[in-house]
């Protein structure tokens, strides 16, 4: 049972560590390698509100507020002038990721720090004992997911949203501002990611470079997702099911690859991957 509610659990994590990254590449068709740095922007986020005494919780609204004005000086300033040139605009992002954390090198240094955790111990699920805290992850992962969704879905800004990803040139005809889109997409995505990394830093050290191998498994977990919150929620399942089961039950060093093989695989097979777009 423990190793079933690891499978579920580990998916709600990855799913909330790419929500962030799917919804940039969705809109913008472009990676933004600079999504593992908002992640360790946000993992510091915990870090400063624990050094004033208050709790993780209390770190989230400040790390969706940096994650969120961090991401609007970029888009403005570095992504926006790149729109038509897409493979700069990724190089743009990834030189990005590095300065910022460098810059958090600088500030912080490289010493590994700890987040303690929320709330502590275990609770009674199917007659096991459970860490609390993964279990609300997977609310945390649920509620992000059906917000999403609703925004996507249920909103004028998600039906221009939608006209973007579906037809960029047709919805600017229809008066669609696309570059507003784009914008609170990006900022979005980055406010997203920087929440993911508060809510990862009690399972994990937070340090410089934290986000890097979380980058890894969300890009390539976007690569086969496509532009759809559903696909992304099937991917974090089977890959991220896969690499959980390998890493309980053979090693935690195969288990580290094994998402990234099987996506390779998986694109090598079909291109689109769980997408049906």
């Amino acid at each position: 049972m423990d190793i079933a509610l690891n499978v579920i659990t580990s998916s709600a994590i990855l799913f909330i560590v790419s929500a962030g990254l799917l919804i940039v590449f969705g809109v913008m068709k472009v990676i933004n390698f600079a999504h593992g740095a908002f992640l360790t922007v946000g993992g510091y986020s915990g870090v400063i509100a624990a050094k004033f005494g208050l709790g993780l919780w209390w770190s989230l609204p400040l790390a969706v507020v940096i994650g969120f004005a961090l991401g609007a000086v970029i888009e403005r300033m570095v992504v926006r002038p790149l729109y038509a040139r897409p493979l700069d605009a990724i190089l743009a992002t990834w030189g990005l990721g590095i300065i910022i954390g460098q810059v958090i090198t600088l500030v912080f240094g490289r010493e590994i720090q700890f987040v303690a955790s929320p709330v502590s111990g275990a609770i009674p699920i199917f007659g096991a004992q459970y860490s609390e805290y993964r279990l609300i992850l997977l609310g945390v992962a649920v509620l992000i997911a059906l917000s999403l969704g609703a925004l996507l879905n249920g909103t004028r800004l998600g039906l221009q949203t939608r006209a973007v990803i579906m037809n960029e040139s047709l919805s600017r005809t229809l008066g669609i501002s696309s570059s507003r889109v784009r914008f609170l997409s990006f900022c979005m995505g980055a406010a997203l990611a920087s929440a993911a990394g508060t809510l990862i830093t009690p399972l994990s050290s937070v340090d410089p470079n934290m986000g890097v191998p979380w980058l890894v498994s969300a890009f390539m977990l976007v690569m086969v997702s496509g532009s759809s919150l559903v696909s992304l929620a099937i991917a974090c399942v089977v890959l991220g099911g896969a690499q959980t089961l390998v890493s309980n039950l053979v090693s935690p060093v195969l288990g580290g690859l094994t998402l990234v093989v099987l996506a390779a695989l998986l694109l090598r097979i079909r291109p689109k991957g769980f997408s049906n777009e």
